[in-house]
């Protein structure tokens, strides 16, 4: 695949996984709200998840945890502006670095945008504000499009559903959904095929057993698709669940985490959204030294 395209300029590529640093500029993430309450925390965390070997910052003023409150995109943008305008203006390798805006809002992406973001990332794909596709379109920006079964205020942690909130493939039904919806609609936007990524959201309105059937039907969602998958379980209550076997709390998550990362890079998922960026970098670079000591298959 061709490398994913950015605004002002940048590309990724992602003929190998990489690693996309979550930075969430909120007091109510489920995994890391509040730790980030300065401008001068969101610098240090960026210049940390840069020297480890991030690819690229996704900032988020708007946690999307199941049963989240929504913030209005005033409060969004005074949360993230100062943040992506900081890592612009420090200087050197940091003030480089891809940044993606993760929000649902034109306003919050266009105001991101303007302050030197260089992608959106869309958990609602375009559904709550389609002006979102057109500005990608116009900007020419790197475009984020998640599968959701429910929104965050409707949802339950994967782990807490009594009954799988939509019956069926889950796999066919996320296809469907991006070859018949959320794919067309960016297109009729104008947005560029270079410029999209798709998300399978999992741990939005999914059972823990539909997460990792997505994470095994990743070859299938690419071939419907053609395009980049990324992985988006970080520290995910269906990680705890399947690793821990109990409830847990998302520190607790990091060695399922890795695990099933990997097998989503094997699966072909090659932008591995995480909490954790050094011990992913590391795994990362496991994966690929096994993967090039392979012997070459015979004709």
């Amino acid at each position: 695949m061709p490398p994913w395209e950015l605004a002002n300029g940048r590309f990724i590529d992602l003929t190998r996984p990489r690693v996309m640093a979550i930075l969430n500029i909120t007091p109510d993430s489920f995994s890391d709200g509040g730790q980030l309450a300065s401008v001068a925390d969101a610098l240090a965390a960026a210049a940390r998840a840069v020297k480890a070997g991030a690819a690229i910052l996704d900032i988020g003023g708007e946690s999307t945890r199941p049963g989240s409150q929504r913030v209005p995109a005033a409060e969004q943008i005074r949360r993230v502006v100062p943040v992506i305008a900081a890592i612009r203006g420090s200087g050197g390798t940091l003030a480089a670095i891809p940044i993606s805006i993760d929000t649902t809002l034109s306003q919050v992406a266009q105001a991101s945008l303007d302050s030197g973001a260089d992608a959106i990332n869309d958990v609602s794909a375009g559904a709550e504000d389609p002006a979102i596709l057109s500005l990608a379109a116009t900007r020419r920006a790197g475009l984020i499009l998640m599968h959701r079964e429910l929104p965050p205020h409707l949802d339950s942690y994967s782990d807490r559903y009594t009954t799988p909130p939509a019956r069926g493939t889950v796999s066919q039904r996320v296809i469907t959904a991006f070859t018949e919806r959320i794919l067309p609609a960016a297109y009729a936007a104008a947005v560029r095929p270079q410029q999209i990524l798709v998300d399978p959201g999992l741990g939005f309105g999914k059972t823990v057993v539909q997460n990792l059937e997505l994470i095994q039907e990743t070859p299938a969602i690419i071939a419907a698709t053609c395009k980049p998958v990324l992985s988006g379980l970080s520290r995910k209550s269906f990680v705890g669940r399947v690793s821990l076997g109990r409830d847990s709390k998302p520190n607790e998550r990091l060695a399922g985490t890795l695990a099933l990362s990997i097998l989503h890079a094997q699966r072909g998922a090659t932008l591995l959204r995480v909490h954790d960026v050094e011990p992913h970098i590391q795994a990362l670079a496991a994966l690929e030294a096994a993967r090039l000591a392979a012997p070459a298959t015979a004709n």
